[in-house]
Protein backbone atom coordinates (compact mmCIF):
# COMPACT_ATOMS: atom_id res chain seq x y z
CA UNK A 1 0.00 0.00 0.00
CA UNK A 2 2.75 2.52 1.06
CA UNK A 3 4.58 1.50 -2.30
CA UNK A 4 1.29 2.34 -4.67
CA UNK A 5 0.85 5.35 -2.46
CA UNK A 6 4.35 6.78 -2.81
CA UNK A 7 4.38 6.02 -6.93
CA UNK A 8 0.98 7.58 -7.45
CA UNK A 9 2.46 10.73 -5.57
CA UNK A 10 5.71 10.88 -7.91
CA UNK A 11 3.99 10.04 -10.90
CA UNK A 12 2.17 13.60 -9.44
CA UNK A 13 4.97 15.25 -9.09
CA UNK A 14 4.76 15.64 -5.21
CA UNK A 15 6.86 13.21 -3.50
CA UNK A 16 9.62 15.92 -2.82
CA UNK A 17 6.36 17.05 -0.64
CA UNK A 18 6.32 13.73 1.31
CA UNK A 19 10.97 13.61 1.42
CA UNK A 20 10.53 16.99 3.35
CA UNK A 21 8.83 16.13 5.73
CA UNK A 22 10.79 15.46 8.89
CA UNK A 23 11.17 11.80 10.40
CA UNK A 24 11.68 11.11 13.88
CA UNK A 25 15.04 10.33 14.56
CA UNK A 26 15.44 7.15 16.45
CA UNK A 27 19.09 7.15 16.87
CA UNK A 28 21.14 8.65 19.64
CA UNK A 29 22.26 12.12 19.33
CA UNK A 30 25.12 13.51 21.41
CA UNK A 31 23.98 15.75 24.16
CA UNK A 32 24.85 19.34 23.93
CA UNK A 33 24.43 21.90 26.52
CA UNK A 34 21.20 24.24 25.68
CA UNK A 35 21.52 28.03 27.30
CA UNK A 36 18.23 29.08 28.46
CA UNK A 37 16.56 31.77 26.24
CA UNK A 38 17.48 34.69 28.55
CA UNK A 39 21.16 33.51 28.18
CA UNK A 40 21.27 33.48 24.81
CA UNK A 41 23.34 36.15 22.95
CA UNK A 42 24.41 34.62 19.96
CA UNK A 43 27.48 36.59 17.64
CA UNK A 44 27.07 37.31 14.28
CA UNK A 45 29.50 35.54 11.94
CA UNK A 46 28.64 38.23 9.33
CA UNK A 47 31.26 40.64 7.49
CA UNK A 48 29.08 43.49 6.20
CA UNK A 49 30.45 46.84 6.42
CA UNK A 50 29.89 48.58 9.62
CA UNK A 51 28.90 52.54 9.82
CA UNK A 52 29.66 54.77 13.03
CA UNK A 53 27.19 58.22 12.03
CA UNK A 54 28.17 60.51 15.40
CA UNK A 55 26.39 63.20 14.05
CA UNK A 56 23.25 63.37 11.66
CA UNK A 57 23.42 64.82 8.12
CA UNK A 58 21.31 67.57 9.09
CA UNK A 59 20.10 68.77 13.13
CA UNK A 60 17.31 67.05 14.49
CA UNK A 61 14.43 67.81 16.05
CA UNK A 62 13.47 64.67 18.33
CA UNK A 63 9.40 65.17 19.30
CA UNK A 64 9.36 62.32 21.17
CA UNK A 65 11.47 62.99 24.53
CA UNK A 66 10.24 62.31 28.39
CA UNK A 67 12.11 64.82 29.79
CA UNK A 68 9.69 65.01 32.99
CA UNK A 69 7.39 62.91 34.90
CA UNK A 70 4.63 64.09 36.71
CA UNK A 71 1.48 62.97 39.16
CA UNK A 72 -1.98 63.31 38.27
CA UNK A 73 -3.54 64.16 41.40
CA UNK A 74 -0.37 65.77 43.03
CA UNK A 75 1.12 67.54 39.98
CA UNK A 76 4.59 66.89 42.03
CA UNK A 77 7.32 66.99 38.75
CA UNK A 78 9.86 64.84 38.37
CA UNK A 79 13.30 65.73 36.50
CA UNK A 80 15.57 62.69 36.17
CA UNK A 81 18.00 65.05 34.15
CA UNK A 82 18.75 68.68 35.18
CA UNK A 83 18.49 70.57 31.02
CA UNK A 84 22.00 71.45 31.26
CA UNK A 85 23.08 67.95 31.30
CA UNK A 86 20.42 67.13 28.49
CA UNK A 87 22.11 69.87 26.07
CA UNK A 88 25.65 68.25 27.12
CA UNK A 89 23.93 65.07 24.59
CA UNK A 90 22.29 67.37 22.56
CA UNK A 91 25.30 69.20 21.39
CA UNK A 92 27.34 66.05 20.93
CA UNK A 93 25.09 64.54 18.80
CA UNK A 94 23.79 66.96 16.80
CA UNK A 95 19.89 67.71 18.09
CA UNK A 96 18.90 70.88 17.49
CA UNK A 97 15.60 70.72 19.89
CA UNK A 98 13.95 68.72 21.52
CA UNK A 99 9.94 68.18 23.00
CA UNK A 100 9.37 67.06 25.89
CA UNK A 101 5.82 65.41 25.89
CA UNK A 102 5.21 64.62 29.46
CA UNK A 103 5.50 68.10 30.82
CA UNK A 104 1.96 67.62 33.13
CA UNK A 105 -0.61 69.84 34.12
CA UNK A 106 -1.14 72.63 36.55
CA UNK A 107 1.84 73.30 39.35
CA UNK A 108 4.13 70.38 37.49
CA UNK A 109 3.25 72.15 34.06
CA UNK A 110 4.40 75.36 34.87
CA UNK A 111 7.65 73.76 36.43
CA UNK A 112 8.83 71.85 33.53
CA UNK A 113 8.32 74.77 31.20
CA UNK A 114 10.48 76.88 33.87
CA UNK A 115 12.92 74.50 33.74
CA UNK A 116 13.22 73.81 30.33
CA UNK A 117 11.53 75.85 27.80
CA UNK A 118 12.03 79.18 28.98
CA UNK A 119 15.46 78.92 30.00
CA UNK A 120 15.91 77.30 26.80
CA UNK A 121 13.59 78.51 24.14
CA UNK A 122 15.42 77.57 20.89
CA UNK A 123 15.77 73.85 22.67
CA UNK A 124 12.88 72.45 24.23
CA UNK A 125 9.54 72.73 23.72
CA UNK A 126 6.88 71.52 26.11
CA UNK A 127 3.22 69.38 25.88
CA UNK A 128 0.69 69.46 28.82
CA UNK A 129 -1.65 66.61 29.59
CA UNK A 130 -5.16 65.74 30.54
CA UNK A 131 -6.40 65.83 34.36
CA UNK A 132 -7.52 62.34 33.89
CA UNK A 133 -9.05 62.50 37.76
CA UNK A 134 -11.48 64.88 37.05
CA UNK A 135 -13.33 62.41 34.46
CA UNK A 136 -15.63 61.37 37.50
CA UNK A 137 -17.20 65.32 37.78
CA UNK A 138 -19.72 65.90 35.70
CA UNK A 139 -18.91 69.22 33.90
CA UNK A 140 -15.43 67.18 32.58
CA UNK A 141 -16.14 68.13 29.03
CA UNK A 142 -15.82 72.20 29.49
CA UNK A 143 -13.45 71.53 32.63
CA UNK A 144 -10.61 70.03 30.95
CA UNK A 145 -11.04 72.09 27.84
CA UNK A 146 -10.28 74.91 29.57
CA UNK A 147 -7.34 73.53 31.86
CA UNK A 148 -6.24 73.01 27.80
CA UNK A 149 -6.40 76.61 27.23
CA UNK A 150 -4.54 77.72 30.34
CA UNK A 151 -1.81 75.30 29.57
CA UNK A 152 -1.61 77.26 26.05
CA UNK A 153 -1.35 80.31 27.81
CA UNK A 154 1.31 79.08 30.51
CA UNK A 155 3.29 78.08 27.09
CA UNK A 156 2.45 74.59 26.53
CA UNK A 157 2.65 73.69 22.77
CA UNK A 158 0.61 70.53 22.55
CA UNK A 159 -1.14 67.96 23.96
CA UNK A 160 0.21 64.39 25.31
CA UNK A 161 -2.24 62.05 25.12
CA UNK A 162 -0.51 58.51 26.96
CA UNK A 163 -2.01 55.11 26.11
CA UNK A 164 -3.68 55.19 29.66
CA UNK A 165 -6.29 56.50 27.76
CA UNK A 166 -8.07 53.12 26.49
CA UNK A 167 -5.79 50.81 28.63
CA UNK A 168 -6.02 51.99 32.31
CA UNK A 169 -8.46 55.00 32.89
CA UNK A 170 -11.50 53.79 34.50
CA UNK A 171 -15.01 55.33 34.70
CA UNK A 172 -14.02 55.75 38.51
CA UNK A 173 -10.61 56.72 37.16
CA UNK A 174 -8.69 52.98 38.80
CA UNK A 175 -11.73 50.82 38.89
CA UNK A 176 -15.00 50.03 37.20
CA UNK A 177 -14.69 49.88 33.05
CA UNK A 178 -12.20 51.34 30.93
CA UNK A 179 -13.01 54.57 29.52
CA UNK A 180 -13.00 54.25 25.43
CA UNK A 181 -10.21 56.26 23.27
CA UNK A 182 -13.41 57.90 21.25
CA UNK A 183 -15.70 58.97 25.03
CA UNK A 184 -17.16 61.91 23.48
CA UNK A 185 -16.19 63.38 27.18
CA UNK A 186 -12.63 64.45 25.24
CA UNK A 187 -14.70 66.11 22.51
CA UNK A 188 -14.15 69.62 23.68
CA UNK A 189 -10.60 68.94 25.19
CA UNK A 190 -9.92 67.68 20.83
CA UNK A 191 -11.61 70.79 19.97
CA UNK A 192 -9.79 73.02 22.22
CA UNK A 193 -6.20 71.82 21.13
CA UNK A 194 -7.14 72.02 17.18
CA UNK A 195 -8.49 75.67 17.85
CA UNK A 196 -5.23 76.52 19.52
CA UNK A 197 -2.88 75.23 16.80
CA UNK A 198 -2.11 72.55 19.99
CA UNK A 199 -1.13 69.31 18.10
CA UNK A 200 -1.82 65.84 19.82
CA UNK A 201 0.69 63.32 19.94
CA UNK A 202 -1.17 60.29 20.77
CA UNK A 203 0.04 56.89 22.27
CA UNK A 204 -2.69 54.25 21.17
CA UNK A 205 -2.61 51.03 21.75
CA UNK A 206 0.89 49.06 22.03
CA UNK A 207 2.78 46.37 20.13
CA UNK A 208 0.71 43.86 18.54
CA UNK A 209 2.39 40.87 20.22
CA UNK A 210 1.33 42.55 24.00
CA UNK A 211 -1.99 41.38 22.54
CA UNK A 212 -1.60 37.86 22.16
CA UNK A 213 -1.10 35.47 24.90
CA UNK A 214 2.41 34.73 26.18
CA UNK A 215 3.31 31.43 24.92
CA UNK A 216 6.19 30.01 22.32
CA UNK A 217 4.59 31.80 19.71
CA UNK A 218 5.17 35.15 20.81
CA UNK A 219 8.03 36.93 19.80
CA UNK A 220 8.28 39.47 22.50
CA UNK A 221 8.46 36.97 25.35
CA UNK A 222 11.33 37.78 26.67
CA UNK A 223 9.96 41.80 27.20
CA UNK A 224 6.91 40.37 28.30
CA UNK A 225 8.48 38.09 30.57
CA UNK A 226 10.88 41.11 31.65
CA UNK A 227 7.78 43.36 31.96
CA UNK A 228 4.81 41.32 32.62
CA UNK A 229 1.85 44.49 32.98
CA UNK A 230 2.83 45.21 29.25
CA UNK A 231 0.71 41.90 28.26
CA UNK A 232 -3.04 42.83 27.39
CA UNK A 233 -3.93 39.73 26.61
CA UNK A 234 -7.19 38.78 27.72
CA UNK A 235 -9.04 40.41 31.18
CA UNK A 236 -11.01 43.65 30.22
CA UNK A 237 -8.70 44.57 27.79
CA UNK A 238 -9.52 45.57 24.29
CA UNK A 239 -7.79 44.49 21.19
CA UNK A 240 -5.60 46.44 19.04
CA UNK A 241 -8.03 46.64 16.53
CA UNK A 242 -10.58 48.43 18.72
CA UNK A 243 -8.45 51.00 19.91
CA UNK A 244 -7.01 51.94 16.00
CA UNK A 245 -10.63 51.76 15.13
CA UNK A 246 -11.30 54.02 18.69
CA UNK A 247 -8.38 56.69 17.47
CA UNK A 248 -9.63 56.81 13.89
CA UNK A 249 -13.47 57.79 14.98
CA UNK A 250 -11.60 60.57 17.11
CA UNK A 251 -9.33 61.66 14.21
CA UNK A 252 -12.52 61.69 11.94
CA UNK A 253 -14.64 63.67 14.31
CA UNK A 254 -12.05 66.47 14.21
CA UNK A 255 -10.87 66.98 11.10
CA UNK A 256 -9.02 70.52 12.40
CA UNK A 257 -6.86 69.23 14.92
CA UNK A 258 -3.40 67.38 13.95
CA UNK A 259 -2.70 64.41 15.48
CA UNK A 260 0.91 62.89 15.83
CA UNK A 261 0.54 59.07 15.93
CA UNK A 262 3.42 58.13 17.93
CA UNK A 263 5.58 54.96 17.29
CA UNK A 264 4.38 55.14 13.91
CA UNK A 265 0.71 54.09 14.71
CA UNK A 266 1.37 50.49 14.01
CA UNK A 267 5.21 49.59 13.05
CA UNK A 268 4.39 46.15 12.33
CA UNK A 269 1.75 47.04 9.44
CA UNK A 270 2.77 50.05 7.02
CA UNK A 271 0.09 48.87 4.82
CA UNK A 272 -2.56 50.32 7.75
CA UNK A 273 -0.20 53.38 8.47
CA UNK A 274 -0.38 54.18 4.70
CA UNK A 275 -3.82 54.10 4.75
CA UNK A 276 -4.58 56.36 7.52
CA UNK A 277 -1.92 58.74 6.44
CA UNK A 278 -4.28 58.58 3.30
CA UNK A 279 -7.39 59.29 4.51
CA UNK A 280 -6.47 61.70 7.34
CA UNK A 281 -4.47 64.58 6.18
CA UNK A 282 -4.59 66.14 9.53
CA UNK A 283 -2.11 63.50 10.61
CA UNK A 284 1.78 62.80 10.89
CA UNK A 285 3.70 59.84 12.39
CA UNK A 286 6.90 59.62 14.48
CA UNK A 287 8.86 56.29 14.69
CA UNK A 288 10.29 56.39 18.75
CA UNK A 289 11.39 52.99 19.93
CA UNK A 290 10.00 51.66 16.36
CA UNK A 291 12.91 51.27 14.36
CA UNK A 292 13.42 47.90 15.92
CA UNK A 293 10.36 46.82 13.95
CA UNK A 294 11.03 49.35 10.78
CA UNK A 295 14.44 48.15 10.23
CA UNK A 296 13.77 44.41 9.93
CA UNK A 297 11.16 45.40 7.03
CA UNK A 298 13.64 47.52 5.29
CA UNK A 299 12.31 47.66 1.82
CA UNK A 300 9.10 48.16 2.53
CA UNK A 301 9.93 50.75 5.35
CA UNK A 302 12.11 52.83 2.49
CA UNK A 303 9.13 53.23 0.38
CA UNK A 304 7.09 54.39 3.20
CA UNK A 305 9.61 57.04 3.89
CA UNK A 306 9.63 58.07 0.14
CA UNK A 307 5.96 58.25 0.14
CA UNK A 308 4.92 60.06 3.31
CA UNK A 309 8.42 62.11 3.68
CA UNK A 310 6.66 65.02 4.42
CA UNK A 311 4.38 63.42 7.22
CA UNK A 312 6.93 61.69 9.32
CA UNK A 313 8.84 63.26 12.21
CA UNK A 314 11.85 61.89 13.84
CA UNK A 315 11.44 60.63 17.33
CA UNK A 316 13.09 58.79 19.87
CA UNK A 317 11.21 58.26 22.82
CA UNK A 318 14.36 59.07 24.85
CA UNK A 319 13.98 58.70 28.93
CA UNK A 320 17.14 60.09 30.96
CA UNK A 321 17.89 57.14 33.12
CA UNK A 322 16.18 54.47 31.59
CA UNK A 323 18.08 51.91 31.94
CA UNK A 324 14.71 49.54 32.15
CA UNK A 325 14.45 50.38 28.34
CA UNK A 326 17.35 50.23 26.85
CA UNK A 327 15.69 50.67 23.62
CA UNK A 328 14.78 54.19 24.60
CA UNK A 329 17.77 55.56 26.99
CA UNK A 330 18.87 58.67 26.50
CA UNK A 331 22.81 58.72 25.21
CA UNK A 332 25.08 59.03 22.91
CA UNK A 333 24.74 55.12 21.60
CA UNK A 334 20.96 55.70 21.10
CA UNK A 335 20.95 58.36 18.32
CA UNK A 336 23.99 57.07 16.37
CA UNK A 337 22.40 54.01 16.25
CA UNK A 338 18.82 55.80 14.85
CA UNK A 339 21.00 58.13 12.31
CA UNK A 340 22.91 54.50 11.13
CA UNK A 341 19.26 53.83 10.23
CA UNK A 342 18.20 56.53 8.27
CA UNK A 343 21.45 57.18 6.45
CA UNK A 344 22.92 54.02 5.97
CA UNK A 345 22.69 50.40 4.02
CA UNK A 346 24.28 48.74 6.94
CA UNK A 347 22.37 45.66 7.25
CA UNK A 348 21.91 43.38 10.72
CA UNK A 349 22.61 45.24 13.48
CA UNK A 350 21.77 46.27 16.56
CA UNK A 351 18.94 48.39 17.23
CA UNK A 352 19.24 49.48 20.79
CA UNK A 353 22.41 49.98 23.15
CA UNK A 354 22.61 46.75 25.07
CA UNK A 355 23.76 43.39 25.09
CA UNK A 356 21.06 41.88 24.19
CA UNK A 357 17.48 42.39 21.73
CA UNK A 358 14.91 44.08 24.34
CA UNK A 359 12.05 44.25 21.43
CA UNK A 360 12.65 41.20 19.99
CA UNK A 361 15.15 38.79 18.73
CA UNK A 362 16.41 40.52 15.58
CA UNK A 363 18.48 43.00 14.26
CA UNK A 364 17.88 45.54 12.00
CA UNK A 365 18.57 46.93 8.16
CA UNK A 366 19.56 50.41 7.51
CA UNK A 367 17.30 52.64 5.19
CA UNK A 368 19.58 54.80 3.31
CA UNK A 369 17.59 57.81 3.03
CA UNK A 370 18.41 60.15 0.59
CA UNK A 371 19.20 64.31 1.88
CA UNK A 372 16.00 65.49 0.45
CA UNK A 373 14.08 63.11 2.55
CA UNK A 374 16.55 63.06 5.73
CA UNK A 375 16.23 66.93 5.83
CA UNK A 376 12.14 66.80 5.91
CA UNK A 377 12.71 63.84 8.63
CA UNK A 378 14.86 65.86 10.73
CA UNK A 379 14.15 68.98 10.86
CA UNK A 380 12.08 70.57 8.32
CA UNK A 381 8.68 68.47 8.97
CA UNK A 382 8.38 69.38 12.89
CA UNK A 383 9.44 73.20 12.14
CA UNK A 384 6.12 73.47 9.87
CA UNK A 385 4.29 71.90 12.30
CA UNK A 386 4.99 73.86 14.94
CA UNK A 387 5.88 77.30 13.29
CA UNK A 388 9.71 77.12 13.97
CA UNK A 389 11.91 79.67 12.42
CA UNK A 390 14.17 77.53 9.76
CA UNK A 391 17.10 80.08 10.80
CA UNK A 392 17.58 77.93 14.17
CA UNK A 393 18.54 74.87 11.90
CA UNK A 394 21.30 76.84 10.17
CA UNK A 395 24.93 76.04 11.50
Amino acid sequence: MEFSRRHWLTSLGLAPLVACRPRRERQARPSIPMPRLDEFQPRSTLVVPTTRVERPRFPVVDVHTHLTWSNDRTEELQIPMPPEEVLQVMNRKGIRMMINLTGGHGKALEKAIATFQKPYPDRFLVFTEPTYHWIVEPDYPKRQADAIERAHKAGARGLKILKYLGLGLRERVDSGPLVKVDDKRFDLMWEAAGALGMPVAIHTSDPVAFFQPIDRFNERIEELAMHPDWSFHGRDFPSDDELQQARLRVIARHPKTTFILLHVAKAEDLGFVSRILETYPNTYVEFGARINELGRQPRTARKFFERFQDRILFGTDAVPHGVEYPQQIFCDQLYEIYYRFLETEDEYFDYAPAEKPPQGRWKIYGLGLPESILRKVYYENAARLFGLDLKLFRD
